[in-house]
């Protein structure tokens, strides 16, 4: 009978009542939940439980997750009434909302104080996430809905009044480090006379300082700001402050740079405010007092006191990047900040710079020693990393380093180095005439890779240490490298595919050697995943001489597993998930970044930084009076490693290239242009789904296919066959690139992509 009884209990269980999908979100959010805690209580995956939370297009849990999910849902639902009506909420919250619109019903902003540095602790407390590492992520609002009121998380404390709470942007940050409990950053603002401290998750700090030095000492004493490291042997992030134009008028600071300002990237080092921070013993960087500037003291012991501060109105937030985010109010500010240094890191500069510095903090130069006789530690080199020394400059291989480097000081001053002597690993940008066939078709539609870069940096092998050269080397696909090999050989008229030969139009395809997909005429250098592609199409392949790295490793992988998290997490966000059908992603991609512009802006710049980083592994001169032959500062960076980025640049093309070659193999059908990670095809229809070969809802193996991770497409754009033909003309340019265009459609000149 009890196992009739334990049936009767999972029927009904199996058709537990749900709440409406807002509503399941509202609660998850109101305690604080992350998708990442749910998934991992009710095991299953992350992208089921925002499928269950979609307000487009919910799905329904099934089995023993459905049961446990309504338990769940009702228990968050004792401690989180919905209110009765819009306009009447069940139980007051004693909290202001500034920065977006208030609900109706919740107090005055006058009527609340900030919270003072010792309550700061208590209020955080209240409302932190169960987070051990990194700062919970940032939940997204539901589209084309206001976002949800936070209330007020009960606990055993009672809470102090005069809490000040800012609208409700986000989860807080805290995790469970007490040092950290405020989050990253704050945006200070002034406001009635008032400093504020705007830190994620809502929370509002009252801030005492008078002057920019004692801003730094209660930053550093008092605001309890930071983000553990991530990395074990790596060092906590420093906190960020982020002062808006009211804040730097309060602490004598210019509003904005004046033009030698701005070329000099500081201000004088006479500026009163910098005397003041050098009377109280406080140091900066050798860049000075610009928009990114670092304040900082000697480190005693393990105790770091350094303070990094970013100054939108001096442009320290590229718009090209970052959006309007310089712009926005602070509260909201923070909440984009925020959620980029919860799941990227804390802004350390630009994002190429973060980009940089997110490949030291995965793989710090160096670790703690074992004990030795006396039990005393030691610094040593950190296994996997790239070390704590950068290469000597005159040890560099001639072919990987850029124009002006000093090792090629000898050559004559307007020497122009061929292939033959430069390695020239860049992305494609290629394209070529329409075919007839192509002119009877009625539209180009392009395609763009996800992350392609970060893509390409995934599993690759590169070298860690110097190079060693070697003559008429065996080539290895293992062994990261520089090679001086012929390619001109290789014919894609007949390649293979796998492990068949198969016949192709060469003449409609970019070679996979050159960027401009010209075919190479003789020896030329190249990176390995280059060479290796050449073996792979069917080619033998004789390298004449080469530059390659014994000591070598995946040192892109966590990089890359970082950035691809944050990327995804953030469009799932904004209702993009990783496990949608083509039709419903491409419906998803459509308009996206409306539902919220500010999730919109941290995708933008989480990109950015996948770019970015990989440009300043080859940073050149910036000025400074540097003079061709001399080294550079970037030089003095052991990140400074032109190879590693000419690696994940080869791999991308070639990544791009193989899916091409699939595809025509498979269609008949060829691209029309290439512009790095863009690829435009004739088509009949106005959708990507018009021309890629999907079959019973799955892609082309090895093809292209539709998705949001990293490597997998995106529709990029679509114009009609009559618009390329008539700008082709206009500009009397017959391979005139349109992947520059088709996203838009907007042609204002004829760029050569230089």
């Amino acid at each position: 009978m009890s196992e009739l009884f334990d049936a009767v209990d999972a029927l009904v269980a199996s058709r537990s009542p749900l709440p409406p999908a807002e509503e399941r979100k509202r609660l998850r959010v109101a305690h604080g939940l992350t998708l990442d805690e749910v998934a991992a209580a009710l095991k299953v995956r992350r992208a089921t439980v925002s499928g269950w939370e979609s307000v487009k297009k919910p799905t329904e849990p099934r089995g023993p997750e459905r049961e446990a999910y309504a338990r769940l849902l009702r228990q968050l639902a004792e401690l989180y009434p919905a209110p009765a009506t819009p306009q009447e909420p069940a139980a007051p919250v004693p909290a202001t909302f500034t920065g977006a619109p208030r609900p109706a019903g919740f107090a005055d902003p006058a009527e609340a104080r900030t919270l003072s540095t010792g309550e700061a602790s208590e209020a955080a407390a209240m409302t932190a996430t169960e987070n051990t590492q990194t700062p919970a992520p940032v939940a997204a609002a539901p589209a084309a809905a206001p976002r949800p009121a936070r209330t007020t998380r009960p606990s055993s404390t009672s809470r102090r009044p005069g809490a000040k709470k800012a609208a409700p942007v986000g989860t807080p940050a805290g995790g469970t480090d007490p040092r950290f409990e405020n989050g990253p950053l704050a945006v200070v603002d002034v406001e009635d006379g008032k400093v504020l401290a705007y830190c994620v998750g809502g929370l509002v700090l009252d801030v005492p300082a008078k002057s920019l030095p004692s801003l730094v000492e209660w930053t550093l004493k008092e605001a309890k700001l930071g983000q553990p490291k991530l990395s074990g042997p790596g060092k906590d992030a420093d906190p960020l402050l982020v002062l808006t134009e009211a804040a730097l008028e309060r602490y004598g600071l210019p509003v904005t740079l004046t033009e030698e300002e701005r070329l000099a990237g500081r201000i004088p080092e006479g500026h009163k405010v910098v005397k003041q921070l050098a009377r109280a013993e406080w140091k900066l960087t050798k860049r000075g007092f610009g928009p990114w500037a670092r304040i900082y003291r000697r480190a005693t012991g393990s105790e770091r006191a350094c303070v990094q501060l970013c100054i939108p109105s001096w442009n320290a937030l590229d718009t090209r990047h970052w959006g309007e985010a310089g712009q926005l109010p602070p509260a909201e500010l923070a909440r984009v900040l925020g959620t980029y240094a919860s799941r990227v890191m804390t802004p350390r500069g630009s994002t190429a710079v973060t980009g940089l510095e997110l490949m030291t903090a995965l793989h710090p130069p160096t670790r703690a020693s074992e004990p030795d006789a006396t039990g005393k530690r030691h610094s040593e080199h950190n296994p996997g990393s790239l070390g704590k020394d950068a290469i000597d400059p005159m040890n560099w291989p001639p072919c990987e380093v850029p124009d002006g480097h000093p090792v090629l000081k000898d050559l004559p001053r307007f020497h122009v180095r061929g292939p033959g002597e430069k390695l020239f690993e860049e992305a494609y940008d290629w394209a070529r005439p329409m075919t007839d066939a192509e002119c009877t078709l009625r539209h180009l539609v392009g395609i763009d890779v996800n992350m392609a870069f970060a893509a390409g940096a995934n599993g690759l092998n590169v070298g860690l240490g110097e190079a060693t050269h070697v003559k008429a080397p065996v080539f290895d696909p293992k062994l990261p490298g520089s090679w001086l090999v012929d390619l001109s050989h290789v014919d894609l008229s007949r390649v293979k595919v796998g492990k068949e030969w198969v016949e192709l139009d060469g003449s409609l395809l970019p070679s996979p050697f050159t960027p401009k997909g010209e075919r190479p005429d003789g020896p030329a250098w190249y990176a390995t995943p280059t060479v290796a592609y050449a073996q792979e199409l069917g080619y033998e392949v004789r390298p004449l001489e080469a530059w390659v790295r014994r000591e070598n490793g995946r040192y892109l992988d966590g990089w890359y597993n970082r950035l691809r998290d944050a990327y995804l997490a953030t469009m799932a966000d904004l209702g993009v998930d990783a496990d949608l059908t083509p039709e419903d992603f491409l419906a998803a991609m459509g308009g996206y970044k409306e539902r919220d512009p500010e999730l919109a802006i941290v995708v933008s710049a989480i990109k950015a930084t996948v770019k970015g980083g990989l440009g300043k592994l080859r940073e050149r001169p910036r000025g400074e009076g540097w003079r061709p032959g001399e080294p550079w500062r970037a030089l003095s960076r052991p990140t400074w490693r032109p190879d590693i980025r000419a690696a994940v640049i080869s791999r991308t093309r070639i990544n791009l290239h193989r899916k091409i070659v699939k595809h025509a193999a498979f269609t008949g059908q060829y691209p029309v242009a290439i512009l790095s990670d863009c690829v435009v095809y004739a088509a009949d229809g106005t959708s990507p789904l018009d021309f890629l070969p999907y079959r019973e809802g799955k892609p082309l193996p090895g093809g292209f296919k539709l998705g949001i991770n990293p490597g997998l497409v995106k529709h990029e754009g679509t114009q009609t066959v009559l618009w390329g033909e008539e700008v082709r003309e206009r500009f009397n340019a017959p391979e005139l690139n349109l992947a520059r265009y088709i996203k838009d459609g907007t042609v204002t000149d004829v760029d050569n992509g230089e």
